[in-house]
């Protein structure tokens, strides 16, 4: 009998996206660090022989000094996700109009530059309205996996604050980021939305633990790995208990940060978790990729979301009500 599927998937935040989401200065110049990621990333995924989802943001496709490094995502077999434009974690504030130019710009520049055509978005900080549902559903986009339900999103979000630089101002527009405590009660598995022009667009959340709605995707296991590397594999466990008896197939999220220290990329040796070192770092991921190797089988988005769509059976929610 075949394993159930888990889809990885890598939100490409650069230095820049970071740097401005955490109120720091100089963003604006668009500092990157994908020359030293991407060959990084390329060769641990490589040696695991792993292909996954990569979201690219669309400004730094607009930039030639990263085409080279998209490209090489591409051409290394990978599959290519729409991660916004500008990357602003308030997207869910946007107008039709503004919805509508973010998403196809984002999605022009990326597809120029990698040769494929996105078909799946995640919203910035799991940032996500009706408007942009029907916006990506009127593309022609076959998913969204903008949704995260935990209960902690409020909790992370007052870290978040707390260890940033932002403005009172700043902090408003980010009011929503992580999502409220109710979005903990939202569907873990995915579903269909319904758009008002009865078109409809598969959601894939973010997987957190079953029952408890907590995260375990890489950056949470990392944390926990500084207390003790047991206790980490004791929460992972746990995690793949739940979904497996609750028969949930995970939406597994990684992101820059969670492959790459501070030894590597100076510039942000002061971001949380930036302390533990990048040989550490891929010791875990592979540690944690060899588990959950032994219960899934370990895809990219579209080869998850191709599975869900065929067996069908999927519950259907109107956008309006969302």
């Amino acid at each position: 009998m075949s394993k159930p599927f888990l889809s990885l998937s890598l939100d490409m935040d650069n230095q820049w996206s970071y740097m401005k989401i955490h109120g720091e200065e100089g963003w604006e110049t668009y500092p990157s660090y994908l020359d030293i990621f991407v060959p990084h990333v390329l060769k641990v995924l490589d040696e695991l022989n792993l292909k996954i989802t990569f979201f690219i943001v669309g400004q730094d496709a607009a930039f030639e000094k990263n085409h080279k490094y998209l490209r090489d995502i591409a051409d290394a077999g990978h599959d290519i996700g729409n991660h916004s434009f500008v990357h602003e974690t308030w997207l869910h504030l946007y107008s039709r109009e503004e919805m509508e130019k973010e998403i196809d710009t984002a999605h022009d520049i990326i597809e120029k530059v990698t040769g494929k055509a996105p078909n799946g978005f995640r919203g910035p900080g799991f940032s996500w309205s009706a408007t942009l549902l029907e916006v990506l559903a009127d593309k022609g986009y076959v998913y969204d996996a903008s949704t995260l339900p935990t209960v902690i999103g409020p909790l992370a979000r007052l870290y978040y604050f707390s260890t940033s630089n932002l403005s009172k101002e700043e902090k408003e527009d980010r009011k929503e980021i992580f999502g409220k405590f109710s979005d903990g009660f939202k569907k873990l598995k995915p579903y269909f939305w319904k758009t008002n022009k009865n078109k409809k667009l598969l959601e894939l959340p973010v997987t957190t633990m079953p029952i408890f709605r907590i995260p375990f995707h890489l950056s949470y296991l990392i944390y926990i790995s500084n207390i003790s590397i047991h206790l980490m594999m004791l929460y992972l466990n746990i995690a793949i208990f739940l979904c497996k008896i609750t028969k949930t197939q995970p939406s597994f999220l990684l992101h820059p940060l969670d492959l790459i220290g501070g030894d590597q990329i100076t510039s942000l040796a002061f971001f949380p978790g930036m302390n533990v070192s990048s040989d550490r770092k891929v010791y875990l991921f592979k540690k944690v990729m060899k588990k959950l190797g032994k219960h899934f089988t370990l895809t990219d988005m579209n080869g998850h979301v191709e599975s869900i769509i065929q067996k069908g059976n999927l519950k259907v929610m109107d956008v309006s009500k969302g």
